[in-house]
């Protein structure tokens, strides 16, 4: 129930079409009470044998009546649903910038399909409250008190008879409440694994071709959607036995009082057409029941979506911006320092070991060692993908944790060893680098990557589609996009995880003079796997299970008994 209140918060700032919303409901409701009241008096003119004058008159309220209730209905509906989408705008806004939010550490332990089906389809299930759920709530409050009023004022006792399923509808409705609840979570459980394979399986499926694994997929996915399906079926079980039971209980009002109104009219307690007109209510009086049990039934469904909703919202991120941290006015001259740094994936194994490390700036420095020495780890850290256990990194003499984020990261350029591209053109994709320059910015930054020959050559130029995570293209046309969007950036400290390892010699050698350019003047780390591409670097540093083991440069760690000598002859001897 406490989703259902953070859900309903949302309406707060649009309180002057709420509030009109249901003024149109509450009128169509009150228009809503009186047909029957008009049909009792034409039936009981009809049964005196009155004057046809007499008749018409209620006749031609009743097609008055009629008219104004579809007419605030048209109108209500018009402003629920403007009400209803500017809030699921809201909803969906504030779950998205808090995905934004959260750290590196977050998403590694997700899948994109699962956050993709909570950012989606359970925003659609809590939208169903706004369209429905809120306003029948109160409609059918209104009818039902309305009516029970009428009802008592017409005949108590027969009133009293109307009401005696009600208890038990009462209570049909919290069993069912009780069990719907937690099976729903478990259905949007399922929904989220079935979404996740769905988004694997659509970008592996070039692994999946080559692989010729189409069959072994299929069967993969149809077992997650048969799990989802199953866990949907178990809940539209109990609602198939909760629904019917519900309408023969309220059915079992109008058993009830034909039986003792007919009596009644025997007796001459009531008119005959007193006992059409109750009859007549008593079917508005069970109708809004049955829509309260459709409501809850909605409700479970939405409860359990807004509590995967709210868990996205209300994570913490592990990496925090201090309230008071500091936006400098200028760049950073980046000269970098890692004191006594250490860091872990997973407690107990420690990803880097006590990082002592100073680096000038402009100063170019090569981190080199074998795969899961730390290279990478180093990098992550000094970005603030994640924060160090214990130590402290410093950019110009300044602890990283006292910057601004954002500043932080607009300080450091990246281009790694499989770049990512964007579902969009080429322009747009360089564009990321910096979102305000011009389209004669984008095409210099191109030029100085070497992109602009394969650019031109393509059909729609700068405004060709690169397809899903650049599919259109080949691995070293998406590198030099990714080496012109850092161009773009023209940050002060630029990170190259091996930028050149999927380009032929000759456009790595372009590249070479371009990122010569680049580099000039500022701080540069490269991350490199091949030791051929260290040249121009100021110092090597050499890693080995997450501590910084050796520094120098080439030919002094080459001519003795270093742990990079012998990863220079391992290469040079493949």
């Amino acid at each position: 129930m406490k989703s259902l209140l953070r859900v309903l918060g949302y309406l707060k700032p649009y309180r002057g079409k709420v509030a009109l919303t249901l003024s149109l409901a509450i009128s169509t409701t009150l228009l809503d009470l009186v047909p029957p009241w008009l049909i009792k008096i034409i039936v009981d003119k009809l049964v005196e044998k009155s004057e046809m004058v007499e008749v018409y008159w209620p006749v031609a309220g009743l097609a008055l009546v009629y008219l104004s209730r579809n007419f605030t209905n048209h109108k209500r509906i018009v402003v629920n649903n403007k009400v209803e989408q500017n809030v699921v705008f809201d909803l969906r806004s504030e779950v998205y910038r808090s995905l934004q939010k959260l750290s590196l550490k977050y998403f590694e332990n997700r899948s994109t399909g699962e956050l993709m089906s909570r950012a989606n389809d359970d925003v659609n299930y809590v939208e169903r409250i706004f369209i429905d759920g809120v306003e029948q709530v109160v409609t059918a409050a209104l009818t039902l008190i309305g009516i029970s009023v009428i009802l008592f004022y017409m005949h108590w006792k027969l009133a009293l008879v109307a009401l005696l399923p009600i208890p038990f509808l009462i209570y049909g409705a919290w069993v069912y409440t009780e069990k719907a609840h937690s099976q729903y979570h478990v259905v949007r459980k399922r929904a989220a694994s079935m979404n996740s394979k769905l988004q694997d399986s659509i970008s592996g499926i070039r692994e999946t071709l080559s692989f010729n694994r189409q069959l072994h997929e299929v069967k993969q996915f149809e077992k997650r959607s048969r799990e989802y399906c199953d866990g949907t079926l178990k809940v539209m079980r109990m609602w198939a036995i909760y629904s019917p039971t519900m309408m023969f209980l309220g059915s079992l009002g109008t058993v009830l009082i034909l039986l003792f109104g007919a009596g009644l009219v025997q007796a001459n307690e009531i008119t005959v057409g007193s006992l059409v007109a109750f009859v007549g209510y008593l079917a508005l009086f069970y109708t809004p029941i049955n829509q309260l049990h459709s409501v809850n039934h909605m409700l479970q469904h939405a409860l359990a979506s807004g509590d995967r909703l709210f868990e996205i919202i209300d994570t913490v991120p592990d990496v925090k911006e201090r309230p008071d941290a500091i936006l400098p006015s200028t760049n950073v001259r980046g000269a970098i320092h890692f004191d006594k740094v250490t860091f872990s994936y997973i407690s107990g194994n420690p990803a880097i070991k006590g990082a002592d490390l100073s680096i000038a700036a402009g100063e170019k420095i090569a981190l080199v060692g074998h795969t899961g020495s730390g290279k990478s780890t180093l990098v992550k850290l000094l970005m603030r993908f994640y924060d160090a256990d214990s130590g402290c990194i410093s950019l110009d003499g300044h602890p990283i944790k006292d910057l601004k984020i954002s500043y932080l990261r607009e300080q450091i350029g990246l281009v790694s060893q499989d770049p990512f591209l964007f579902n969009g053109t080429v322009a747009e994709n360089i564009l990321y680098g910096n979102i305000e320059a011009s389209r004669e910015q984008v095409i210099d930054a191109a030029i100085a990557a070497h992109a602009e020959p394969f650019i031109k050559n393509l059909k729609e130029g700068y405004d060709t589609q690169v397809g899903e995570r650049g599919v259109k293209l080949s691995g070293g046309e998406k590198h030099r996009i990714a080496i012109a969007r850092t161009f773009l950036k023209n940050p002060p400290i630029l990170i190259l995880d091996e930028a050149t390892s999927t380009v032929d010699t000759k456009t790595e050698h372009h590249i070479k003079e371009a990122l010569d350019r680049l580099m000039a003047g500022r701080t540069t780390l490269f991350i490199a796997h091949r030791l051929s591409t260290l040249e121009g670097a100021d110092r090597i540093l050499v890693m080995r299970e997450g501590e910084l083991v050796e520094t120098g440069v080439h030919d002094s760690l080459i001519s003795i008994d270093s742990e990079y000598a012998n990863l220079f002859q391992h290469q040079t001897h493949l």
